[in-house]
């Protein structure tokens, strides 16, 4: 059995997953009495969500509770540039999004129909009331708002008066709801199979074409954002040409990325790039993390986008305040990314809430993030970790400006 696991385990996900999926079609076209393997999709969009209110609680407060302080202008420049970027991108994912409507196939929709909140008066407060709702009864009740404020609120008091020790337990505690997570995520192959079953039984294989419109806004967004929108950033604090420095970071860092899907794991990458290109250690060595950590540009796409999609497949209509609000919602959530792969997508459902979707039908928009994660994960993580790089070396190229010290993008050759 132990070897069995370990065999299952020891492969790769996207491999498992793929296998997952393909026997979930073949089940769902040809073999539809085998109702039983709808179970599996049930169980692990069940433990999603009921790990992803405790997720986003720790994973803010450990967040904002370990941000560094006391580096000087530039560091409070890269947190801006970070907060900036990752901002920007989400109110572009609300744009794509408006432009380029995608609906998806879901279950129990015929159930679920909700609308929106119309009036500014009904959505501040509704919004107002949810913030300020018992913490513990917030993540009992899937109180996205109410969760995340107190985590923010809390992580910000930790980091002002909590000690080193304390602040070592808090990222403990996101490493472990982090490694449950990862636990789940390894049900995946299993789940999916489920879903996708029951999906391809209910509307035939059709959905996929609907999985790769979804796809395509993702993609085409995440590349705007990456090859336009951050680059203007860059272009007016600097008064250079941005992209000397831009498709260098993607080169040196994105590929890297692309392929470990972890932004975590590329930070040994970032700071050998920070090194070449003549940053103080001091400062990068502790940007760089921070970045992996807050600097989300692919991670608020993903939340604002899918949540967008599963309001628009419900007929839900998204005014322009609340879509201001998403983007805002998406920014802070997007913060607190967990690191695992895939990290992005349990944050949905938080960001579904706003938009009135039920926990039940955002759970299921996750599942469908798992499908299309081969390619949107990945993108996603190479944007995050070469936008880590791009904005850590501007907020240093701007302080050398400064002092009147030439701003150069070449690299060495350390």
């Amino acid at each position: 059995m132990k070897k069995l696991l370990n065999t299952y385990t020891a492969a790769p996900l996207i491999l498992r997953i793929a296998v997952g999926l393909v026997i979930g079609i073949v089940l769902g076209l040809w073999v539809p009495q085998a109702s039983f393997v709808t179970v599996f999709g049930d169980i692990f969009v069940g433990a999603l969500k009921a790990i992803a209110p405790i997720l986003v609680f720790i994973l803010v407060i450990s967040s904002l509770a370990s941000a560094g302080k006391g580096l000087g202008s530039r560091f409070k420049t890269v947190i801006v540039l970070y907060m900036l970027s990752t901002f920007l991108a989400a109110v572009a994912a609300v744009a794509a999004s408006f432009l380029f409507p995608v609906t998806i196939p879901l279950a129990g929709l015929d159930a679920a129909q909700q609308t929106a909140p119309t009036g500014l008066a009904e959505i501040f407060k509704t919004l107002l009331t949810n913030m300020v709702q018992n913490p513990v009864s917030a993540i009992v009740n899937t109180n996205y708002m109410g969760i995340l404020t107190w985590a923010i609120f809390l992580g910000l008091a930790l980091r002002m008066v909590a000690g080193d020790r304390t602040k070592e337990v808090l990222n403990d505690l996101s490493g472990a709801v982090s490694k449950v997570v990862g636990w789940i995520i390894q049900l995946a192959p299993f789940g999916i199979m489920g879903l996708v079953a029951s999906s391809v039984n209910e509307y035939g294989a059709a959905i996929f074409i609907d999985y790769g419109k979804l796809l395509l806004v993702l993609v085409g967004c995440m590349l705007v954002v990456a090859f336009v929108v951050d680059p203007i950033v860059v272009a007016i604090i600097l008064r250079k040409n941005p992209y000397p420095l831009v498709l260098k970071c993607f080169k040196e860092s994105g590929i890297t990325a692309f392929f470990t899907r972890s932004s975590a794991a590329n930070i040994p990458v970032n700071m050998k790039l920070c090194e070449r290109l003549g940053l103080d250690k001091e400062y990068y060595s502790v940007a760089i993390p921070l970045g992996a950590t807050i600097n989300m540009d692919g991670a608020a796409i993903t939340i604002t986008v899918m949540s967008l999609a599963a309001a628009f497949t419900m007929g839900i209509q998204v005014n322009p305040v609340i879509a201001l609000l998403l983007s805002l919602v998406a920014t802070l959530g997007a913060c607190g990314a967990s690191g695992v792969a895939g990290g992005s997508l349990l944050l949905i459902p938080m960001a579904c809430s706003l938009l009135n979707v039920p926990q039940d039908i955002a759970m299921q928009v996750v599942a469908v993030g798992f499908i299309i994660g081969v390619v949107q994960d990945s993108l996603e993580t190479a944007i995050n970790s070469s936008g880590d790089v791009i904005f850590c070396a501007t907020a240093e190229f701007k302080e050398w400006k400064k002092q009147g010290k030439p701003v150069d993008f070449k690299l060495s050759d350390k």
